[in-house]
């Protein structure tokens, strides 16, 4: 069964930009494993991305194979804001689920912006991805990823410097590779 659009921009853009670029060094050795879930939700509306949410910290819960979530939420929260105000939200359900410490959700979006930057700035494309998406993360394996790399705090400096040092213009045109590559490949 071949992967929809959607998967195979998200999982070009893992490849290329967070992994190629070195954003997160924790990535690669899951991605190369297979130990990361790309799944997209048809879910319209945030009550149901909030079921596809619950649903799938179940399914981690169920199946310890599977290191980390993508959840791919393609027809809702496109507006920045609404996603951003929907993470309290996805909050909430860890909490309401008593996974707090178990879990945490990371958060990518189309038109990501980190509070006082300008919309246009090259550093937002750490968390820019071709379709809005919550990332599901185990605490412990983030824990003891941290705690085996030398340098974890510089992590965010070297990623907003190197954005910077490539530019807006070429992440833009990267992002949007990942996206043209999915439409080649869905034919």
């Amino acid at each position: 069964m071949s992967e929809s659009p959607v998967v195979t921009a998200t999982r070009k853009w893992v490849e290329d930009v967070v992994v190629g670029y070195n954003l997160c060094p924790f990535a690669k050795r899951e991605l190369v494993r297979d130990r990361v879930r790309f799944v997209v939700t048809d879910a319209a509306n945030e009550d149901d991305l909030l079921k596809a949410l619950h649903a799938e910290f179940q399914r981690l819960e169920d199946e310890p194979d599977i290191e980390t979530t993508l959840l791919i939420h393609p027809h809702v929260l496109q507006a920045f804001d609404a996603y951003n105000e929907f993470l309290d939200t996805a909050e909430g359900l860890v909490a309401y689920l008593e996974l707090e410490g178990i879990y945490q959700v990371a958060s990518f979006h189309p038109d990501y912006q980190f509070a006082e930057t300008e919309p246009g700035a090259a550093e937002n494309y750490t968390n820019r991805s071709p379709f809005p998406m919550l990332h599901l993360l185990r605490e412990a394996s983030l824990e003891a990823a941290i705690d085996s790399y030398p340098d974890v705090d510089g992590i965010p400096d070297r990623n907003i410097a190197l954005m910077n040092e490539l530019g807006a213009e070429k992440m833009r045109s990267v992002l949007s590779g990942c996206l043209g590559y999915s439409s080649n490949t869905a034919e």
